[in-house]
């Protein structure tokens, strides 16, 4: 069997269809389908089968896919032993991130990837959403994410998994607000507050739901936004109050009052998602490390 073969194989299981693979790995569909096809020619069994008007692989298919998996790993890991041996890590590494992530930990890794010379680390910022964050590592070397389960979120995915950091998230309010006073906040003194809300499939959300829970009643949510500034910037109005990360709350030029909430689990798990196979590269774990010194920095101070 030819390895790039499947690779293709693993691609499609990934991205469901042959339209992404061929975009994805720079080849034209009808090239995809021609190696596809041969594969199976090598197999000897069905890898593939339509499904409407897609296609998917078949049992056999996704077991050799897994095996796909099992391959780019042991090849990345002999090249990162090779490189170690005669070169420093050198490169371009992609790193995609939920902007608060990025607001705390780009700045210092940064910093540190441009000590190093022939190494690059390119990032990008998109949206929080827990379930889609794991889709991203097919398309960049280290995905950040976040969620109230660390990485039990993403358990299952076959992707190389580590928790960063473990951030508090705590009750953002108008400076001039009655509970400004308290130095912490329990989940009935937040009863009738107005809030200013995330998506419902954003982490932060979460923790509505156990205020909810515990109080048993409802918050009136009045807006919701996925851009923290937005939020603090209302909050800072008058709007209403918000659950924000501890760690990059207060930083715009929105004047807001953080006050810790206790009697109730309140935090946010950040974690690095990976191609197991990525994880290997000595270009990435050195990525990795940084971020890792970063997140212990931002976490002690």
């Amino acid at each position: 069997m030819d390895v790039r073969r499947l690779e293709l194989l693993r691609e499609l299981g990934e991205r469901g269809s042959v339209i992404a693979v061929a975009r994805a790995t720079h080849r034209t569909p009808s090239a995809v389908s021609q190696q596809l096809k041969v594969l199976e020619r090598e197999i000897g069994f069905p890898l593939t089968e339509r499904r409407g008007r897609g296609i998917a692989l078949t049992d056999a298919g996704k077991a050799l896919a897994r095996t796909a998996t099992d391959i780019a790993v042991a090849l990345q890991r002999a090249e990162a032993v090779w490189n170690e041996f005669v070169v420093a890590p050198a490169g371009e590494v992609t790193l995609a991130t939920f902007p608060t992530a990025g607001q705390m930990l780009l700045p210092g890794l940064l910093r540190e990837v441009g000590a190093h010379p022939g190494l690059t680390l390119v990032a990008s910022d998109r949206d929080p959403s827990v379930p889609g964050f794991a889709a991203l590592t097919n398309d960049f070397d280290v995905v950040l994410g976040h969620s109230p389960n660390g990485v039990r979120s993403w358990r299952g995915s076959g992707l190389a998994l580590e928790e960063l950091m473990v951030e508090p998230l705590d009750v953002a309010l108008p400076p001039d607000h009655p509970l400004a006073a308290r130095g912490t906040l329990e989940p009935a003194d937040l009863v009738g507050e107005t809030w200013i809300g995330v998506p419902v499939d954003f982490p932060f959300q979460q923790v509505l739901t156990e205020i909810e829970r515990i109080t048993g009643e409802p918050p009136l949510v009045a807006q919701r936004f996925s851009d923290t500034r937005i939020i603090e910037s209302l909050v800072a109005s008058g709007a209403g109050v918000a659950i924000l990360p501890r760690y990059t709350a207060g930083s715009s030029v929105a004047r807001v009052a953080i006050r810790p909430l206790v009697g109730i689990s309140a935090e946010r798990h950040i974690c690095t998602l990976m191609r197991p196979e990525n994880a290997e590269r000595p270009s990435v774990r050195l990525v990795q490390d940084i971020l890792r010194r970063e997140a212990a920095r931002i976490g002690s101070s």
